[in-house]
């Protein structure tokens, strides 16, 4: 599943080629999975839209709209707000290019572009938002890239589960997945396994570091490339070629040689060091 990287990789790379554009027409496919607003609803809010900005909010990729009716300076009047779940993909294409399978979206723009939602497994969530009935998209936790540090140190405050389960815990830190609460915790030296409410204060703030580091220089490549994943213009990350311990099972520790070790934590397969993380 897309994080944090990838995703504010994607909303990025279409924000730089869409954003002024206008929705022309907006198609939506057969399949109901991908809709969390209803398909013709999504159409008429979409069609005639100006694309002021987009953005990523913890997970999802959110269109900022203005109504083509609106004067240059309005500000947005609704959001489409996308979550690629496992498989998704945003991709902005030439009219013409292939169509591929599991093609769910196309959104015909004015300057000749299609924004193109792919998703074969189907688990993406789409939803429209009128702003003048309901409140912008905020994800439900905080935003890694900027807690603070005593707010980094209150999520865990209290909290019996291991660490690892707590940076996965999307009501506490949006956008953290998988590979980045491995990389994260093995740059801090702190063992996925232990208690979140066990960490002191100095291994909170390591950690908190780490993870601002390690989530950084994701961005900076792109994100990671681990199954399908590109950005809009179709490119794979290279992050993937950094990774110190996710999905290294058995191979030597970049730092200390000692063989990566896999285990599950919170139903996932956690990577760690033996030797480097207590």
């Amino acid at each position: 599943m897309p994080e944090l990287p990838e995703v504010e990789t994607v909303a990025r790379s279409v924000d730089v080629r869409l954003r002024g554009d206008r929705i022309v027409q907006a198609w939506f496919g057969s399949h109901r999975e991908p809709f969390k607003t209803p398909p013709s609803r999504q159409a008429k809010g979409l069609e005639g839209s100006v694309i002021l900005a987009v953005h990523r909010s913890g997970k999802h990729i959110v269109f900022e709209l203005r109504s083509s009716a609106g004067p240059p300076s309005a500000p947005p009047d609704a959001q489409w707000i996308v979550h690629l779940g496992m498989t998704g993909q945003l991709l902005v294409k030439e009219p013409d290019a292939p169509l591929v399978r599991h093609t769910h979206v196309r959104l015909t723009l004015a300057s000749g572009n299609e924004l193109r939602f792919v998703d074969p497994r189907r688990f993406g969530r789409l939803e429209f938002r009128n702003l003048t009935r309901a409140q912008p998209f905020v994800p439900p936790g905080a935003e890694p890239l900027e807690i603070a540090p005593q707010r980094f140190a209150a999520l865990f405050r209290g909290r019996r589960l291991s660490v690892k389960a707590a940076l996965l815990n999307q009501s506490l830190l949006s956008g953290v997945g998988n590979i980045y609460a491995d990389e994260s915790l093995f740059r801090a030296g702190i063992r996925p396994t232990r208690r979140a409410c066990r960490l002191t204060r100095a291994e909170l703030e390591r950690l908190r570091l780490a993870l601002l580091d390690v989530l950084g220089h994701a961005i900076r490549l792109g994100g990671s490339s681990v199954s399908d994943y590109v950005d809009a213009n179709g490119d794979p990350g290279s992050f993937q070629v950094e990774h110190c311990v996710y999905q290294r099972t058995g191979q030597p520790c970049r730092r200390c040689g000692t063989p990566i070790r896999r285990v599950l934590v919170a139903g996932r397969g956690t990577h760690y060091c033996p030797h480097c993380q207590r």
